[in-house]
């Protein structure tokens, strides 16, 4: 295997059973049939290089939100070698609560963000309730302070974060959204987080109810397939299915993607 390949891996912190499909489909006909969720991070490693996408949320949180975690995201590292002060480097895909809930856990990383994120959370547009639902001010808080600590990179748009892994601004969930591209055994794998929640959102082009610019998420679904080597290689942020089309981790609520997923996607 070239050193130029990333190993890339899922791992599922929490899950949220009591949902219908009219929670994660705009137009949905059968929108009170159940559909569940699952909530990731994502690890990234090549050599002795380690980057972490997102941090899921702790107890704290999920109790704030009667969203009980699984376990939290520091153990649900663990079977992986890693722990929170190991991560020197993060990327945030964008600040709602489920992906930047645990800054605090990780305090020597350096924040990867698109700028448009940061000015959005603390804009205007959380003057809306609506919008503001899916952040909580405290997690906003720690970003700010991580600017004045020096330890976030700002981007605008398309970046590279390392040789083989680059960033790129979807919005349309929310309006700094950015999926990952990462260089993989099997091709180019896009972690496309909240760009897609699940498979059907980009494989039927159904957007997913929250929303801030529904054109840019319609957009992103284009974009997805524009920088996957294959559709296959698109992982939703949220899709259960994603723990059954992967092979299995160093640990059941671990699975392993950069190798390509071991049977048919479908929704």
């Amino acid at each position: 295997m070239s050193d130029a390949y990333w190993q890339v891996f899922a791992v599922k912190y929490a899950d949220r059973n009591a949902r219908v499909r009219g929670d994660s489909f705009i137009f949905d006909d059968a929108h009170d049939a159940p559909h569940p969720m699952d909530y990731f991070m994502w690890l990234l490693r090549r050599g002795d290089q380690t980057i972490l996408v997102d941090t899921g949320y702790d107890d704290a949180e999920g109790a704030t939100r009667g969203r009980p975690i699984l376990m939290d995201p520091g153990a649900a590292l663990a079977p992986l070698g890693v722990r929170p002060d190991d991560i020197t480097q993060l990327i945030i895909t964008h600040l709602h609560y489920d992906h930047a809930g645990g800054l605090h856990l990780f305090p020597n990383a350096q924040i990867h963000l698109q700028a448009a994120e940061m000015a959005y959370a603390t804009g205007p547009c959380m003057c809306h309730g609506t919008l503001q639902a899916p952040f909580t001010a405290d997690h906003i808080c720690e970003a700010v302070r991580r600017v004045y600590s020096g330890k976030v990179i700002f981007h605008d748009g398309d970046a590279q974060v390392a040789e083989g892994v680059t960033v790129h601004r979807i919005g349309g969930h929310s309006r700094g959204l950015q999926a990952v591209r990462v260089l993989t055994q099997a091709g180019y794998l896009m972690l496309a987080s909240d760009a897609a929640h699940f498979y059907e959102n980009f494989q039927a082009r159904k957007p997913f109810p929250i929303v801030v610019d529904l054109q840019d998420m319609l957009d992103g679904f284009e974009t997805l397939d524009r920088l996957a080597t294959r559709p296959a290689l698109i992982v939703p942020g949220h899709d259960p299915l994603v723990m059954q089309h992967f092979p299995e981790g160093p640990a059941a609520h671990i699975v392993r993607l950069d190798l390509g997923p071991q049977k048919d996607i479908t929704p």
